[in-house]
């Protein structure tokens, strides 16, 4: 059983003084994980055709676990690959549009608001970073947000309608040609960004971006993290997906949407077996890291013993679960969490 802990593990990389690049992966250059291969392929604004997601379903399931592991960025992982398993579903991929530009795609990192019409915006945001030659050396933890529910999801570069945000703030610029904007400030960033990894690691970024797009004036938009809840929503149901593992045999020919909160939008009267679309659900607000064995760091199986833990309760409220000290996966805003130690979890609220 967890402990209770009054003060916080240390965990995540140095924010400065780092000697290597971020390591994030991409659909063809993966991660050696303790169980195979791991791509990450990036889902700009998470929206995918009914095409896409049976391409992404069968690939899972011929060349992977058949798990889709849903990220807090809305973007997808498929893990269990073979050596080599990576170059076939890059050409699967490339096929239906989900790797448009391979220099570019550890960067196409964007995250929409999800029940927002602003796919349009997000698609003309990729494209114009795509065809910029520059961008492709950003870091695979540059974030790009659209739409006040995920403003506050700490990306480098947001819109709220014409507000930019800057490092996750107001900047107090407002534009009228937001994909200019957004490019303009991301080539900016590239240029200063030395071996930084995020804005917000660079002193005097937001004051130099600001300074090549104009004089801004009073921040008025407060950063937000509005996640939507499972359950109908006009003519679109939201249904989480437990612990983010999406069985790759569900949801067959099926538009969804993903959200940076493990949870897919899909039209209403779809089929939502093995998913759940109700905020009482226990599932609902429980994440967890890979754990093991699937990373060789961890000190617990976390996914067998979060769902264990779910499963015993008749609530739902938000609580993630951790391997190891760097408490990778963490969602945004409050949280519990629970973080093994090697001889049980320590529990911090």
């Amino acid at each position: 059983m967890p402990t209770a802990s009054p003060a916080p593990l240390a965990g995540g990389p140095a924010s400065a003084g780092r000697t290597r690049p971020d390591a994030c992966p991409g659909a063809v250059d993966v991660h050696r994980a303790a169980d195979g291969g791991l791509a990450r392929v990036r889902v700009p604004g998470g929206t995918l055709s009914a095409a896409q997601v049976d391409v992404l379903r069968a690939a899972a399931i011929e060349l992977g676990d058949g798990v889709l592991e849903l990220t807090s960025r809305a973007n997808l992982q498929i893990r269990g690959l073979a050596p080599g398993a990576e170059h076939e579903l890059g050409a699967r991929l490339r096929a239906v549009g989900l790797l448009p530009s391979p220099t570019h795609e550890r960067v196409r990192n964007i995250v929409a608001a999800p029940l927002e019409d602003n796919q349009a915006l997000v698609d003309a945001i990729d494209a114009e970073l795509c065809a910029t030659p520059e961008l492709a050396s950003l870091p695979g933890r540059f974030l790009v947000t659209v739409g006040g529910a995920v403003s506050g999801l700490s990306g480098d570069i947001g819109l709220v309608g014409d507000a930019l945000f800057l490092a996750g703030h107001d900047s107090g610029l407002r534009v009228t040609d937001p994909v200019a904007a957004v490019v303009t400030a991301a080539r900016v960033f590239a240029g200063i960004r030395g071996d930084a990894w995020r804005l917000s690691e660079v002193d005097g970024g937001v004051p130099k971006i600001t300074a090549a797009l104009g004089v801004p004036g009073d921040a008025r938009v407060a950063p937000a993290v509005t996640p939507v809840a499972p359950g109908a929503h006009g003519e679109v149901v939201v249904a989480g997906v437990p612990l983010g593992r999406w069985d790759a045999r569900l949801l067959a020919g099926v538009p969804v949407r993903l959200t940076p909160w493990r949870s897919v939008v899909v039209p209403a009267g779809s089929d939502t077996s093995g998913l759940f679309t109700s905020a009482d659900s226990p599932w609902h607000g429980v994440s967890a890291c890979t754990g093991s064995p699937g990373c060789a760091k961890s000190l617990a199986d976390v996914r067998a013993d979060a769902a264990r833990w779910a499963r015993s309760r008749s609530t739902s409220g938000r609580a993630h679960w951790s391997g190891c000290a760097r408490r990778c996966g963490r969602p945004a805003g409050d949280v519990v969490e629970f973080v093994a130690t090697g001889g049980g979890y320590e529990e911090i609220r």
